[in-house]
């Protein structure tokens, strides 16, 4: 197991205190990880700036080249990286190995291919006796923060885009999950020129917050909670660094009355519990309309109940548990909360699981109405909530009625009810008689609360690099 950062072509320990990464499914610890101190976060700036000189003028093909590498290397070692990931994450070992790691080598190999065909305006004499042209450029050392709930995913989307685009970075993985970034640093140390990518543990406070308001960042990109979020537009504004923000969701799944109630229910199983409901997209917030309400609590309730979960065979498990206790307590809580209204009822799930591990029953909380807490805040766990429509308007103001903005989807059979629809919710994204799905070529990224910036897609690669205007007067 790799415990070491990477600094420059150097790996080393961190020099400051640091906390246990404990394993979800048993509580127990792993390793202990020091942090990064002030000086070796400083270091790695250094480290990036120093390579960027010679990175961000290498050809698109250079680049593209060490992106398929790394690919190559990843998938080689899919069976390493999963359990790895499965053992950090409590993720179910099937739901690694066939959903994500196809998923994170796909997403190093867009890159590689889009770097070497990006679009721009056709250069031309737009003013007489002139000619113009436009560069996309690199911005410089991008500080990077990647989440818990994906971390070897969020380090694909964030690395890729922005070393395919010429720029370096800094990259700090969840104090809580970082196993797969430390394993991939040492892939990424042989592939890649020295300093292009480097990588430092620690808390958000004690390193993210030196590492951010670094003087020689020159662009943040974060995935993760809005109080974070906030932060990190504070520490960009006292000097103007670019920032790339992906900052949670609560999707709202409206579901009319013609909808196909079997896909639905089986989509919703699916979608809104994959990961353990640890997932800014999760189909968490269902609206339903009158005449189908009450069959879809029903089945969704009993779709819901045969999850499977907490098993020893880990192969037989769907969901996994909680990343900490921390965040059990708090989806805990907010089921807890939900249960004491009277027009609520928990349909199933409703408490934590039994053992030392974080797990939490898989829960549908049917009932809701649009003010209540449940339906409002993002809970990240396997809780759904089940609220009853009259109309699409109704429907289309209460789906908008969030603080977020990130993802959503329509259930009908009517396209043109779907497709309209669809054009009245403010998302990121909105899926039409699906969920969750997504694909390398296309952009993530939200609206309002949610942040802004896209991963993955060409809009991903526009957002790491910058827009140039370059002007030859003729004689």
């Amino acid at each position: 197991m790799d415990t070491q950062m990477l600094i420059g072509a150097k790996f080393e320990k961190g020099t400051e205190a640091g906390e246990p990464v404990l394993n979800p499914k048993t509580g127990e610890a792993i390793v202990d990880l020091p942090e990064a101190s002030e000086a070796q976060v400083g270091a790695a700036v250094a480290a990036a700036g120093k390579a960027f000189a010679g990175w961000s003028r290498t050809t698109p093909a250079q680049r593209s080249a060490c992106l398929l590498k790394i690919a190559d290397r990843i998938e080689a070692e899919a069976g390493d990286f999963a359990r790895l990931e499965a053992l950090n994450c409590g993720k179910p070992i099937n739901a690694v190995l066939n959903d994500e790691i196809p998923a994170i080598v796909d997403c190093w190999r867009f890159f590689a291919g889009a770097v070497r065909t990006m679009p721009g305006q056709v250069s031309g004499e737009y003013l007489p006796g002139h000619t113009s042209m436009i560069r996309r450029d690199p911005i410089g050392v991008v500080a990077s923060i990647a989440p818990w709930n994906y971390p070897l995913m969020m380090m694909a989307w964030k690395l890729a885009p922005a070393i395919a685009g010429g720029n370096t970075v800094v990259f700090k993985p969840s104090e809580q999950t970082p196993l797969t970034a430390l394993k991939l640093a040492r892939i990424l140390a042989e592939v890649l020129p020295e300093g292009v990518v480097n990588v430092v543990l620690g808390r958000g406070d004690s390193v993210g917050s030196p590492l951010i308001n670094h003087p020689g960042i020159s662009m943040i990109s974060i995935t993760g909670d809005v109080a974070t979020g906030k932060k990190v537009l504070q520490a960009a504004a006292r000097s103007v660094k670019r920032t790339h923000l992906e900052l949670g969701g609560k999707a709202p799944v409206v579901v009319f009355d013609d909808a196909d109630l079997d896909a639905v229910v089986s989509g919703l199983r699916a979608f809104g519990y994959y990961n353990a409901g640890q997932d800014c997209t999760a189909a968490c917030r269902i609206y339903a309309g009158p005449k189908i309400y009450d069959r879809l609590v029903a089945d969704l309730t009993a779709a819901v109940s045969t999850i499977k979960y907490d098993r020893p065979d880990d192969t037989e498990n769907e969901i996994g548990p909680l990343i900490s206790k921390r965040q059990r307590d708090r989806v805990s809580s907010f089921v807890e909360r939900a249960s004491e209204l009277k027009h609520i009822e928990i349909t199933t799930g409703g408490r934590p699981g039994e053992g030392s591990g974080f797990f939490y029953q898989p829960t549908v909380v049917a009932g809701a109405l649009q003010e209540d807490e449940i339906v409002q805040r993002e809970v990240f766990g396997p809780v759904v909530s089940v609220t009853r429509f009259s109309d699409v308007d109704e429907a289309v103001a209460w789906a908008n009625d969030s603080d977020y903005g990130l993802a959503s989807s329509v259930w009908t059979r009517d396209i043109s009810r779907a497709m309209a629809t669809a054009a009245r919710l403010q998302y990121g994204c909105t899926w039409i008689n699906t969920h969750f799905m997504l694909c390398n070529e296309m952009p993530h990224g939200g609206l309002k609360q949610s942040g802004y910036g896209k991963d993955m897609s060409l809009y991903a690669l526009e957002d790491y690099t910058a827009v140039r205007h370059v002007m030859i007067a003729h004689g």
